[in-house]
């Protein structure tokens, strides 16, 4: 009964904003702009380093640091939208995204029948782990949130908490930052990209590139040997892999809303060594073309 209350309330406009033209605010886009297949990129100009690939380019547009084109890729048609950088921006394309597959934008309810989208990050990403090579693939099986944006969300029950303790516990969390959270990878998806080729892991997600991630320019950092337990950090067999600035948020939004989510790394750094891939476009584009082919399959 609730479900069916919550599809009749019709959304007030401060809450979801249009532009001018029925498409959502911030991404621009209509609902007939975008595919149920969605890969994301950080980089506005990798967008065009995917597409490249497509046999057809049916739409396109760009509004501040969301550029989304849909076409087709031997016949599967695919999306791809730049997000931007952090788990801010996730929130809102994930949250925009949704609304054109889920919301009628013309009536402002919630559609009854839930439609469920395929999304998969393709972005580049630092290891910790010093096995871990330079110019690897690297799937995240969980996405560890260091960032705090998910808890504005009522989220407990998708949330993996006995990592979440063991975490807190291991690195002595500071209380005054938000409660890190950890989400599992839509096993469906990870069946249909893992290989021989990728590497499984547990993926961090900073809030900043700075500081969250222990490097120090001028400002001193508020806990310095916070790498150091994390690459230590070990629950059940399941270690640290990898950091960057987007996994867990995709992982937290997608699964809050019903869909599958899936985040395909490329290993262009390993901090634990010291090291950076010495032509990391070769190995994004690599991965590129390996997640495309999967996908075409």
């Amino acid at each position: 009964m609730a479900d069916k209350v919550k599809a009749m309330t019709k959304i007030a406009a401060s809450e979801l904003i249009l532009n001018p033209d029925g498409s959502i605010y911030h991404l621009n886009l209509r609902p007939e702009h975008i595919a149920d297949t969605i890969i994301t990129v950080g980089d506005p100009d990798r967008v065009d380093t995917v597409t490249k690939h497509f046999d057809v380019i049916e739409f396109s547009t760009h509004k501040r640091e969301f550029k989304t084109t849909t076409g087709s890729y031997k016949g599967k048609k695919i999306t791809v939208i730049s997000t931007g950088i952090g788990p801010d921006n996730i929130d809102i394309v994930f949250n925009e995204l949704d609304a054109l597959v889920n919301i009628d934008l013309n009536t402002r309810t919630v559609k009854k029948k839930h439609t469920k989208l395929d999304i998969i990050r393709i972005g580049t990403s630092g290891s910790i782990q010093s096995d871990i090579p330079i110019d690897s693939f690297l799937i995240s099986k969980y996405g560890l949130g260091l960032d705090g944006m998910l808890q504005a969300y009522d989220c407990e029950h998708i949330l993996e908490k006995n990592i979440e303790d063991a975490f807190i516990e291991h690195t002595h969390w500071n209380d005054r930052k938000a409660r890190p959270y950890v989400v599992k990878n839509s096993t469906e998806l990870e069946n249909r990209l893992k290989s021989h080729e990728t590497i499984m892991g547990l993926t961090a997600t900073a809030i900043g590139f700075y500081g969250p991630q222990g490097r120090v320019l001028r400002l001193p950092i508020r806990n310095v040997d916070l790498n150091s337990k994390m690459d230590s950090f070990n629950y059940r067999g399941t270690s640290i892999t990898n950091l960057e600035m987007e996994t867990a948020a995709i992982y937290g939004m997608s699964k809050l809303l019903g869909h599958n989510a899936l985040s395909m790394n490329a290993i262009i750094a390993n901090r634990a060594n010291g090291v950076f891939s010495e032509n990391p476009k070769k190995t994004i584009e690599k991965l590129i073309e390996y997640t495309l082919q999967k996908l075409a399959l």
